[in-house]
């Protein structure tokens, strides 16, 4: 999976080196962390034809992730049951139950767990023998089949083109067994949401994990909604675009998704190769095209997001202004907060490097309330990180010390084994030391 933006905006801030994977030889331990019960949430009726809600589904409904269209509707007809197959993490089972439940109450989808046969299987395994199979993808979704094996035989073929499905059947979905709890959870809720429903991501959406933005890591409300509308009595297998658009009472002409020019320049400037310099360029080239585009939704918050994310460590002015700008498009945005969560993961990094540990203390308070609730622990842990080195700075080593302690059990959730979170310290630390030398 790539790195999560945070991490590579302290790697940077530290001109530390990308971390290690996690060794297949040391798989995560079992962790427990508490996020709370989810916040209740009230199911809807079909939204009104029209809606903007009806339009973002027949996006994501009838278009692939890759802006190939389709014409047929398709959903599993009947209950969905899923299991677990391979190597898989000792989280894995809990995380997967809580989610079962998620979609049972606030999408009424008919799902339930297996240990036998079942429609979904999710099958865990090497994360270098998953990378053979699919280069780029952290995880990944694939019809008609229901083990590796299945895909290694069948890879290729029609039989496993999503755009050939007219009513699902059986889904398989791969996950690297060698990696953290959380990258675990984060691949069955997005996984399990595209082998359900909609397959494209619209970056657009500011409240939803149908986005490659990567903020949101747990389904939303209105990932929910979309569910919701996939399993309508009103909808079936086999409907055409015509028809789910009459069901609906809405246009059937699907937006043209996310432009090529500036997802191409999103993917260069936040991606893991090239140059800094070079990711810089792509970033501006994305804003550039945001703004010539007359964007007000999350694609411009994110392409000022971006080129704040990469000028921090060298451009401080101009990333401030950058972080600024994307902050006042993600307050007006529904689900922003987490957005404005991440900014403030930042601009503390930022404060904490440049000599200001009350404001970064500050700024840890107020996001970390947010980021609990979004149930991102390697975010939280992050930040509780931050606020501890700058505890150290303001003279308070045992507040420090106490707050590492409490970030423990956060820490090996988001990131993995005990190594992996040393690394993390061991980063923020360098942040801290930025203002020793400065």
């Amino acid at each position: 999976m790539r790195l999560p933006l945070f991490l590579t905006a302290l790697c940077a801030l530290a001109a530390c080196a990308p971390p290690a994977q996690v060794s297949k030889n040391h798989p995560p331990m079992a962790v427990g962390v508490g996020f709370g019960d989810p916040s209740a949430y009230r199911a809807l009726a079909m939204p009104s034809g029209g809606s903007s809600r009806t339009q973002d589904f027949m996006d994501l409904t009838f278009a692939m992730e890759n802006g190939r269209g389709l014409e047929t509707f398709s959903r599993f007809e009947g209950p969905v049951t899923v299991a677990l197959r391979g190597n898989a993490p000792p989280t894995a089972a809990k995380d997967l139950a809580a989610l079962i439940g998620r979609l049972r109450n606030e999408a009424g989808i008919d799902i339930s767990p297996a240990t036998g046969p079942a429609t979904i299987t999710v099958e865990f395994a090497s994360r270098a023998e998953l990378r053979r199979l699919a280069p780029t993808a952290a995880c990944f979704v694939v019809p008609n089949v229901s083990s590796l094996a299945d895909y290694r035989r069948l890879r290729g073929s029609k039989r496993v083109d999503w755009a050939t499905v007219t009513r699902r059947e059986s889904a398989a979905i791969f996950i690297p067994s060698d990696t953290s709890p959380q990258e675990v959870r984060d691949c069955l809720h997005e996984e399990l949401a595209q082998a359900l429903g909609p397959l494209n991501d619209l970056y657009r959406l500011s409240d939803s994990v149908f986005n490659d933005d990567n903020f949101h890591s747990v389904l939303t409300g209105f990932d929910m909604d979309m569910l919701r509308m996939t399993y309508s009595p009103q909808l079936s297998s086999g409907m055409s675009r015509e028809e789910v658009a009459a069901r609906l009472g809405t246009s059937p002409v699907v937006g043209p998704g996310n432009p090529p020019d500036w997802t191409h320049a999103i993917e260069a400037a936040l991606g893991k190769t090239g140059s800094l310099t070079t990711r810089k360029v792509a970033a501006e080239r994305a804003l550039a095209i945001a703004q010539a585009s007359g964007w007000q939704d999350g694609r411009l918050a994110f392409s000022y997001f971006a080129v704040g994310r990469l000028m921090a460590g060298s451009e401080p002015v101009r990333a401030l202004d950058a972080f600024d700008r994307a902050a006042l498009l993600y307050a007006r945005l529904s689900g922003g907060e987490l957005q404005l969560a991440h900014i403030d993961m930042q601009l503390a990094a930022m404060a904490l490097a440049g000599g200001l540990p009350e404001e970064a203390s500050r700024l840890a308070d107020r996001a970390m309330p947010v980021v609990k609730r979004h149930e991102n622990a390697a975010l939280l842990a992050t930040l509780m990180l931050i606020k501890a080195e700058a505890l150290e700075k303001l003279g308070n080593p045992s507040a420090a010390a106490a707050l590492r302690m409490d970030s423990a059990p956060w820490a090996r959730y988001g990131f993995g084994p005990d190594s992996q979170v040393k690394a993390r310290m061991r980063d923020i630390a360098a942040v801290a030391d930025r203002a020793a030398k400065g």
